[in-house]
């Protein structure tokens, strides 16, 4: 595995910033210790917190403020650029897979022939499909109910459902491209996205299943509780002409996956940059023409499928994008405090301090996400400031390493969530539980999730 370089950068700019390393260090912890604070005590939106937390940040360490201000805001430039397209294609996909009902069309055919024995795989499946280009959030939402439903009426143990439903949107969350998280982090350390993305799978499918399945049958024993009543939700009247074929809805969910990974294998297969189907596939396995070609597929086999006149179509991509704004944002100032410590030096300075270090740079990057992610409760917090901090560790790591430093971060975003995160309220609120009920059960399954897909990645390293 690549542990952690000793090698400078030539390649960076000027510091902004002339402070030592305790400097650099105490500006650091100020920048997260507002972050932090304002997120959790004050409850300020994590847009403004970051934006302030860079601010603090370079003031601290000695920066000139405009300086401060020039790294932000090109930051949160370059950040928004490259991600904030793919993340407004997956809302538009993840809306018309909701609004279509082929969300339910695969749900429903999957639960239809699974056994009462299967039914945790099942559920796991319909996850990871629905899961992938839809938020972590979005994806609870569109789920839970499907869960209380199926433990109702099949007298399973919520838990024995829920959990590995849980499981398989967290990991597609933390670790597969096109989730927000995924992408910032490739774009932070100039990471292969098809590779990411293949290794990010090879890596998933183990830990979903530990996580999901496995998991769920100590989960159960430890709160053995039944959907609660109040929550389980009532089928509306379907207002839809018909629905989406199974087959269709899978394909295009699928589709720029396909696209992708056929780019990456072409890239290794080929290996020519000049070679005229390698060129092609670079473009039709780039993420932006991957994703946009899934939308305009699904406009067909979703909207038209379902019925959607094109005032319905032009509807449903309108409402898709409202909600990304948040998300946008935050994205975005979280690229914005990642460029401010780049700029002032504070990557230079891990690479400094750690030469000594015996500490692989795999598990480094794993560590300061874990941390981030205790004290924000935000995964994309977490991963874009592990990702602004590893930066410059991935310059002399190999393609396939440097995948694995996102996957490192990602896992590492996923750890011990608890009362600061908001998805461990929905969980809570959904299903019905106290606050010691959902630490037993939600909190130690993402634990779960980022250490085993840790142990997968580590292990990948040795052989990669």
């Amino acid at each position: 595995m690549s542990s952690l370089s000793v090698e400078m950068l030539a390649a960076d700019p000027a510091p902004i910033s002339s402070a030592g390393h305790a400097q650099l260090g105490i500006a650091v912890l100020a920048g997260i210790a507002v972050i932090v604070l304002l997120i959790t005590k004050t409850k300020l939106h994590a847009f403004l917190s970051l934006t302030i937390g860079s601010l603090v940040l370079g003031a601290v360490a000695g920066a000139p403020l405009d300086k401060v201000i020039t790294s932000f805001t090109s930051g949160l430039g370059d950040t928004t650029a490259s991600v904030g397209v793919l993340i407004a294609l997956g809302a538009i996909l993840g809306k018309l897979l909701a609004d279509s009902g082929g969300a339910d069309q695969i749900v429903d055919t999957i639960l239809a022939k699974a056994s009462r024995r299967s039914m945790p795989w099942a559920m796991v499946l319909i996850a990871a499909i629905v899961g992938l280009p839809l938020f972590f959030e979005i994806g609870i939402v569109l789920l839970i109910p499907v869960v209380l439903l199926v433990a109702k009426r099949g007298n399973f143990s919520l838990m024995r459902i829920g959990i590995p439903a849980l499981a398989g949107l967290s990991v597609m969350h933390g670790l597969i491209p096109p989730h927000p998280g995924p992408l910032v982090a490739i774009a932070a350390v100039h990471a292969n996205l098809g590779v990411t993305l293949a290794l990010g799978v090879l890596v998933a499918v183990p830990t979903v299943v530990i996580a999901g399945p496995v998991f769920s049958r100590y989960a159960a024993r430890w709160v053995d509780i039944q959907a609660p009543d109040r929550m389980v939700p009532e089928r509306p009247s379907e207002d839809l002409e018909k629905r989406p074929g199974f087959g269709a809805t899978v394909a295009t969910v699928l589709l720029p996956v396909v696209l992708m990974l056929a780019k990456a294998l072409v890239d290794i297969v080929i290996d020519n940059p000049a070679d005229t189907v390698q060129r092609t596939f670079d473009v039709i396995g780039s993420p932006l023409i991957a994703l946009l070609a899934a939308v305009l597929v699904a406009m067909f086999t979703l909207g038209r499928a379902a019925g959607f006149s094109k005032g319905r179509m032009s509807a449903t991509v309108e409402k898709s994008l409202a909600p990304i704004a948040s998300v946008l944002l935050i994205v975005g100032a979280g690229g914005g405090f990642k460029q401010t410590l780049i700029d002032s030096g504070v990557g230079q300075m891990v690479l400094d301090i750690s030469k000594d270090w015996s500490i692989p740079a795999l598990l480094l990057a794993w560590l300061i996400a874990v941390v981030m992610r205790l004290a924000t409760g935000s995964a994309t917090v977490a991963t874009v400031s592990a990702a602004g901090l590893v930066a410059p560790l991935a310059a002399d790591m190999s393609t396939a390493h440097v995948a694995l430093l996102v996957l490192a971060i990602g896992a590492g975003s996923l750890f011990f969530s608890h009362v600061n995160d908001a998805g461990f309220w929905l969980v809570k609120e959904y299903f019905g539980m106290d606050v010691g009920q959902t630490i037993k059960t939600w909190s130690v399954m993402e634990t779960i999730i980022s250490v085993v897909s840790l142990i997968f990645i580590l292990l990948l390293s040795l052989v990669l």
